[in-house]
């Protein structure tokens, strides 16, 4: 975050010097958000398994719209309520083992998908009021000052710096941090939290889809089960299946 946030915020200098202080408030209650996902993240996964970690947090799917109805009031359509539904169980089936008893990493990751749906929810209703690019160097600065804290707080122990490292920090900073938040961030300008989210899920499919090509792990029914109900799911939210209302329409027409 400390590098993607000065990366920006070299590039769109130009930016900073107009922001005000909304924006900058703005921006640093996601970055709050932003930062308090990945920790309670990071410190269940000591506690739980991947498996159930990847399933647990991919619940902000199922919590965006109802946090987004306590928070805007605005009522969500119930066929986006169904999508995320489904989209759980599409995530459920891809991600589950057998084995699924409660406990404290488990507490610690639902805590940590409640923080990802309000993240969610924030950049969308700040990105609509504010440019999309001032909110996300913001963001990326809290996140890092908050980071940088918690470290020193818990006397985090940092290891040597070897070419290999380097380039996976180079691929975070660029590809998993200013690429995909930054295109979360002006996307949601245009589109709404429910849709938002439903959409994330497809993490699930492309780490799915990764392990079959880069880690040859075998194609199973619960990869291909899995995939279609997210993908089922998507269309619903997006499109309500109206396209199919009207074929059946220009059928009766004809």
């Amino acid at each position: 975050f400390s590098l993607a946030s000065v990366l920006l915020g070299i590039i769109f200098y130009k930016k900073l010097l107009k922001i005000n202080t909304e924006e900058i408030q703005a921006g640093a209650i996601i970055g709050v958000f932003l930062f308090l996902g990945f920790f309670t993240q990071t410190v269940g996964l000591k506690y739980t398994t991947v498996s159930k970690s990847a399933f647990i947090t991919a619940s902000y799917v199922v919590l965006v719209p109802f946090i987004f109805w306590l928070i805007s009031k605005k009522r969500v359509e119930i066929h986006e309520i169904l999508a995320a539904l489904l989209c759980f169980i599409g995530i459920g089936i891809l991600s589950l083992e057998k084995d699924f008893s409660i406990s404290l990493g488990d507490g610690l990751t639902f805590l940590c998908a409640i923080f990802f749906a309000v993240h969610i929810i924030s950049v969308g209703i700040y990105s609509k009021k504010h440019d999309p690019i001032k909110l996300i160097i913001i963001q990326f600065a809290m996140a890092a000052i908050l980071s940088i804290i918690i470290s020193f707080i818990f006397k985090v122990e940092f290891l040597p710096l070897t070419k290999e490292m380097g380039l996976s920090i180079g691929y975070l900073v660029i590809a998993n941090t200013i690429i995909a938040f930054g295109i979360q961030n002006i996307a949601q300008k245009y589109t709404t939290s429910t849709h938002t989210a439903i959409i994330l899920s497809l993490e699930s499919v492309f780490g799915s889809l990764f392990s079959v090509l880069l880690l040859d792990e075998k194609i199973t029914l619960r990869l291909l089960l899995g995939s279609l109900i997210i993908f089922i799911a998507i269309i619903l939210a997006e499109t309500n299946f109206s396209f199919l209302g009207k074929k059946l329409k220009a059928r009766e027409e004809m």
